[in-house]
Parts: C-alpha cells; structure tokens; sequence
C-alpha cells in the first residue's frame, strides 16, 4: 500500500497495536536512545515509540521498522517472504520464452504495471514544502545524540539524494550526518558507496555537488535507501514497486534534484569537492562497536522544508538486535530471488543472524548437485555487491532450517572438519570493521557445511559423537593450564561441539598459546571448535558471544587450525575473539569499545520510566556489555590491570 506520509503509517501501527505514545518530556540527547535500546532489545523487537514531547516543535518516531510485522506493514506486504515471491514470479514472466504473438501481447499489462511504477516530476510544491525555513537551522530538529561518546547529535535516517554529473542517474543512500552547526553537517558516505562515486566526479569537474537529504514520507522510501540495488538503479523505482504506486517528485528550492513531494523534511545543501574535510565520528555503530572519528565531506544547508504536521523518524544502532536487523531480514528476503535468479541458481535460502550485524556473518542454503559447489556459491557471493564485506560465511545443503540457529550449528559440527572444509580468503571490508589489520581490507572465511561427495573427502568418515559437558572438567582445567579464567561447555549437551573459553589477556602471544594448550589438552579430543574471549564478557550469552566473536575477528590471522594426528580424533579449529592492543597483538590501528550507556544515563532512565506508560521496568541491556569497557571513550584503552 501507499502511505501519503508517516502519519499515516503511524495511524496504521497504531490501529495494529504496534505503536506506544509518550507524551512525557524526554531529551533526545542521550535519553530517547536509552528507552529505545531497552525496547528494542525486548521479545519481538518491542513496539515503536512515538515521543510527543521532545523540546522541539516536531515529535520523534522511532523502532518504527523494529520487527518483522512492522517492516512487512511499513513495505505494505503480509509478510517479507511475499515480496520476494513476486519479484521471482515477475522475473520469471518477464525472461521466460514467448511461444507466439498472443503469448507476447498477454504481456503488455504486466509490462505497463512496471511503468506505472516508475518516479513521476510533478509541478508545483509538495506537501514536504509547505513551511520553508527561512534561516534553516538544524537544532530545530530533535536529532539524537545515541551514545556517549558519540561526536555529537546525528541525522541517523536521512534518505540522501545524489545525482551523477556525468549520466544525471540519481542514486538515493543513507549515510549518517552528524550535525556540527545550524547550517553544517558530516556526510559520512564510505569508499564503496554510490555517493562516494559521485562525490569523485564532481571532484573532477571542480564542481559543487548537490544533496538533497529527505527524511519519513512513505516507509518504501527509507528502505529503499538500505536496499543493495545495482549502481544506476532509481531506488525511487524500487520504491514504487514496493509501494505500488509511482513515487511523485517535486524540485526543491535551492538546488535542481527531486524530492518525493510526500516527505516529512527535506533538507538541502551541497559538498564543495575543494573544500577540506571535517573530523566526524565517533559514532556508535550497528557493528556494536563506535565508528571512530575520520575525515568527511563538509555538507553545507542552504534550505530546511517540511510538512506542516511533520514527523521525525529516527533509529539507533548498537550492540545487537535493533531496530536494523529488521531492516536486513527484509533485503535478506526481498533480495534473495534476485540473486537466485541472476547469480547463483543453486541458492534454496540465506540467513543473516542478527548478532552477525549484516556483514559478518552469512547462512545460506543450496540444491547441492556436484563436488566444490559451496566453494563456488562462496565465491560468487562474495563478488556480489555488498556481500564482498561479509566475513564468515557457512554454507548448507539438505533439510536443514538454516534460520534455526542450534540446528545449523549441529550440521556445522557433523560435517564440517576444520582442517579441509574451510576456506580463507582476502578482499575488501567494511569501512566499520575495526577488526582487519589494514583498513577496510581483510581476510574472510567460508564453512563447507555441505554433505560431501567422495571427491570431497580427505579423511574416512567416522560417526562422530559430539562430546559432553561433563568430559570437561573447569576445574580441572583451570588449575593444569592457569591462564584459562572459565569455560563454557554446555552447547556440548544439544549436539553442538562449541566451547567457550574467555582468558585474562596479559602477555603477548597468550591467546594462542592458550590454544595450542586447549587443542592438545585430553578433554577437547573430540571437540571441533573453541572460541577465545575475553574475560569481561558473559560466556554463557551465546548471542553475545556471536557478535563479539564475529566482530573481533580477522578471520585468517585469528584461526588456528589443528589437524587430527590419530585416527578417531577430530581436528580443532580455534578463533581469538579477544580485542587486539598493539601491545598484546601488535595491532596497528586504534580498537573501538563496545556501544554502551552511561551509568548516569541508565539511573535517569530508571527514575523517568513510570511516567513512560511502557510497563514493567526493563533492564538496561548495557549494564551487560559495560565490564568490556575499557575507559569510557570510545577508544578502548590499552592500559592492563
């Protein structure tokens, strides 16, 4: 369905009971991230928060994506799945062969309904020009300070429109904006992006370049902005597709792109390729970790538009889940016939846990017919688009539901042996991923999670036996080999042979003595893979030993690989999901803390939450990641206790 702009879809979520209205005073400095963190990270993604009171003139809309009913709501589907079957049907009307004439001329409706989705320039203003600032002033808006050591507020759900100098294709992407002045923000577009593309042929032509930053409107128009659409593809197509009605654009006041006329605000400005960039960031990022502070292009305001009853819609990313895994599962689902129909035909499904923040980890599914076929799928995947950062990637055959996560860990455990099923490889990271060595390159790694042809077998298959628990004594363990602080082992119990070691890292080169120890030690014989954490974190929070493992890791550099040297043995593989120190690792670059709270903030939050209307009391999730802390910036401290 089309929404005629955010109060509408506010009405639909609140006639579905997804919506909560606070009408007390909260500040969106460092206060509105709180409460959304807590009720995001709640059963189900929580509801979505709508504050009325914000101390400015506009209220707040937040969470709105934040599960997967209301991003099906928001894209106007039943459910996610939906979307993607259509792509598939059409796709396949659309290539499949035409046997005569009255065959190829049924296809013309279908065809007119895909130009009927095409974006349309209408005259006049719109609705998102009915009040024009004046005098624009970017501390009109309640633009959220998330994290506390953040650089300062940011835009954290602009639609940001670009245009080509050369094609005049118009590209629409989010990139973060944090806001230094009235008139002046950050545009924090990455190497890999279209934006960035843009902003280099500008560059070249020592020109200005025009942005236009649209924010609300119709949801389709947020998401498309997410959504890894090939370069020159208008996301403002795929946006009426999704909404199935053409997107209708107006010219704005100061510059010559087009804005949808429905939006909530519009901000417009341009980057002057010769001016000097400036400091942005730190900025607490959906990897769970803060982005560091790094040089960006200066975004100058010229105009401020927006409707007369406008909305602010707004998100916070951090440690996961949030409101953004929602947002993946909804291009995981829309975008995977694409890739099926046009890559990789073998693809039956794909996953991306939530704890993986989009790029870390993959889960995808195959009709497997020959030897090396998941290698291939790997390699495919990793040359498409934006899949080129993910960083583990585990790939399954057979009738395993790869969106159960024990059950593709038991496969994981049965089939795979470490010493001939995985796979490394070196190529381009996200610019966010703190863990590679070099910036935003690195080192990935693939999983054979297949049922083997004999050409694929290196070893006589055995009937392995997963280990339990109780063959490993903590204890025991912890006395032979001291530098060892717990482990947990219960994952051995349900048919998962994955243990957790964390360790007080204190000297050069522990980590992987530790694990050449645990490799060799009588108790772990038979079990395939252990992770090494650090001491701080909560062994037994397996979602929270996902994302830091993942997100620690450079793949190649922290595996250990220990091949079976008997027969009835199984070979280990150990990964170091410790932060790295140039003292400890010789670590080069300056390590990231986790995004978390303030203790001042939390206390407020606790005080302020009966006037809230939103229940019982939630616990601050960051209370559990503050002990991994290390200084309250957002650089982790190298001092060692």
């Amino acid at each position: 369905m089309a929404f005629q702009g955010i109060r509408e879809y506010i009405e639909l979520l609140e006639q579905k009971g997804e919506l909560i209205r606070i009408g007390e005073y909260v500040d969106p400095v460092l206060e509105i991230p709180e409460i959304v963190d807590r009720v995001s990270k709640s059963p189900g993604g929580g509801k979505s928060l709508l504050f009325e009171n914000t101390g400015t003139d506009f209220p707040v809309l937040i969470n709105a994506f934040g599960s997967n009913e209301r991003m099906a709501l928001a894209l106007g589907a039943d459910n996610l799945n939906a979307i993607g079957d259509e792509i598939e049907d059409l796709f396949k009307k659309l290539v499949s062969p035409k046997a005569g004439l009255m065959e190829k001329l049924r296809m013309l409706p279908m065809l007119g309904q895909i130009s009927s989705w095409m974006p349309k320039s209408v005259s006049g203003k719109g609705k998102c020009q009915e009040v024009i600032m004046k005098e624009p002033d970017m501390g009109k808006l309640p633009i959220l300070t998330c994290w506390p050591a953040d650089g300062g507020p940011f835009v954290t759900l602009p639609c940001v429109v670009t245009r080509d100098p050369e094609t005049g294709v118009r590209n629409v992407g989010m990139y973060r904006m944090q806001v230094f002045g009235p008139e002046l923000t950050g545009m924090h577009w990455h190497k890999h992006k279209t934006g960035a593309r843009h902003f280099n042929e500008y560059k070249k032509r020592s020109e200005r370049m025009p942005i236009s930053v649209v924010l609300g409107g119709d949801p389709a128009y947020t998401y498309a902005a997410t959504a890894p659409l090939p370069d020159n593809i208008d996301e403002y197509l795929l946006a009426g597709f999704l909404r199935k009605k053409r997107v209708e654009l107006v010219k704005c006041i100061t510059n010559d792109l087009e804005v949808p006329s429905n939006a909530d605000f519009v901000i417009e400005g341009y980057v002057d390729p010769e001016e000097d960039f400036i400091w942005e960031g730190p900025f607490g990022d959906h990897t769970g970790f803060y982005s560091l502070a790094d040089w960006y292009p200066r975004f100058h305001v010229t105009c401020i538009t927006h409707r007369k009853d406008a909305v602010y819609p707004a998100t916070i990313v951090g440690i996961p889940p949030q409101e953004d895994a929602y947002i993946g599962r909804a291009t995981e689902r829309i975008f995977l016939s694409p890739m099926k129909l046009t890559m990789i035909p073998e693809m039956e499904d794909m996953e991306l846990p939530p704890a993986g923040v989009a790029h870390n980890l993959t889960i995808s599914k195959i009709d497997k017919t020959f030897a090396g076929q998941a290698a291939k799928v790997m390699n495919a995947m990793w040359g498409a688009g934006q899949m080129m950062f993910n960083k583990v990637m585990i790939v399954a055959d057979g009738q395993t539901d790869i969106h159960n996560y024990p059950e593709i860990a038991r496969l994981v455990s049965q089939v795979v042996d470490p010493a001939y099923d995985i796979y490394f490889t070196q190529g381009p990271m996200d610019v966010l991923d703190h863990s590679s060595s070099k910036f935003a390159y690195g080192s990935k790694m693939g999983l054979d999670a297949t049922h083997k042809y004999e050409e694929e077998l290196y070893t006589e298959q055995t009937n392995y036996q997963v280990p339990k628990s109780s063959e490993i004594s903590v204890e025991n363990i912890k006395k032979e080999i001291p530098e060892t602080h717990d482990i947990n082992a219960n994952l051995l119990d349900v048919g998962i042979s994955f243990v957790v070691v964390s360790v007080k890292k204190n000297e050069p080169g522990l980590v992987k003595s530790l694990g050449k120890k645990l490799a060799a030690h009588a108790a772990f014989k038979g079990v395939k893979f252990i992770a090494i954490v650090d001491e701080e974190l909560d062994i037994h929070d397996m979602n929270s030993v996902g994302w830091y493992v993942t997100g620690n890791i450079d793949p190649k550099r922290d595996s250990q690989i220990f091949e079976a040297e008997n027969e009835g043995e199984v070979s280990h593989l150990v990964l170091d999901g410790t932060r790295k120190s140039g003292s400890l690792d010789n670590f080069k670059r300056d390590w990231p803390n986790p995004v978390v709270s303030s203790m001042e903030t939390i206390r407020k939050v606790d005080e302020m939450w009966p006037k809230l209307g939103l229940g019982e009391l939630i616990e601050s999730p960051s209370l559990r990641y503050i002990p991994i802390q290390k200084g309250e910036g957002a650089i982790a401290e190298e001092k060692q206790d």
